[in-house]
């Protein structure tokens, strides 16, 4: 972060913020940066958020990516070969989800708040009832998040979100290369006696920007003549390739 862009953000954080969350509402917080751009070699990015609360208490950042639709297919061994023998759709999904708390979350959430609020990842992926039995569901559900974690979209580890003095609180929102695109959003919670007093919603875009987005688009918005294109192409390395070694 430029050292202006970050004597910036702790000037608000250290005078602004506590000022605005003493006369406007509970918490309020904001993040360093609200755009990530995806270009090539992009290896993860971190986002700083920061706020202020108007008195003592808990604070949790849940940060969701946006909802996609997400298919698992089951191999077994039939004959010999490994096939797939069962499937399962998961409807709105989020494709990435992260959570930082203050304190242990089963220390300042009540377990129905966690699931009100749907904090914690065996809260964020549910099938319907009608879709399959109570031990089914659990077992697709556990396999989709083990999944995800494996991808580094679903955080394993909650992030601590640190306090400096009883009001002002920061915390870093990771997010790994294989990162999808889309509109996040970063939800901050004030609680108290285990219950949310106050709430915050904060948007996050990550974008592909440059050549690989412009590829990305034509890809997704021009299908038919992207495929002619990366065919023609691939005849003309392979004929380039054959001259090659025809000369060699």
């Amino acid at each position: 972060m430029p050292p202006v862009r970050a004597f910036f953000i702790g000037f608000v954080l250290f005078t602004v913020a506590p000022l605005n969350a003493a006369a406007q509402q509970p918490i309020v917080a904001d993040l360093s940066n609200h755009l990530v751009a995806i270009t090539t070699g992009f290896a993860g990015a971190e986002v700083l958020l920061f706020g202020a609360t108007d008195a003592e208490g808990d604070v949790v950042v849940v940060v969701r990516g946006p909802s996609t639709k997400m298919t698992l297919h089951r191999k077994s061994r039939v004959l010999g070969v490994w096939v797939n023998t069962a499937r399962m759709e998961f409807e709105r999904v989020p494709g990435y989800y992260a959570l930082a708390t203050s304190r242990p979350l089963e220390d300042i959430a009540r377990p129905s708040v966690q699931k009100l609020e749907r904090l914690g990842v065996e809260h964020i992926v549910k099938l319907p009832r009608a879709v399959a039995s109570e031990n089914l569901r659990k077992e697709w559900e556990s396999a989709l998040i083990r999944n995800q974690q494996r991808k580094g979209l679903y955080a394993i580890d909650i992030e601590p979100v640190v306090f400096l003095g009883n009001r002002l609180f920061r915390t870093r929102i990771k997010l790994p290369a294989t990162v999808p695109t889309g509109t996040y959003q970063v939800q901050v919670l004030l609680l108290r006696e285990g219950r949310v007093v106050s709430a915050q919603t904060t948007p996050l875009i990550v974008s592909k920007i440059g050549l690989e987005a412009e590829v990305f688009l034509f890809a997704h918005n021009e299908a038919a003549w992207y495929g002619i294109f990366a065919i023609v192409l691939a005849v003309m390395a392979g004929w380039a390739g054959h001259a090659l070694f025809k000369k060699g």
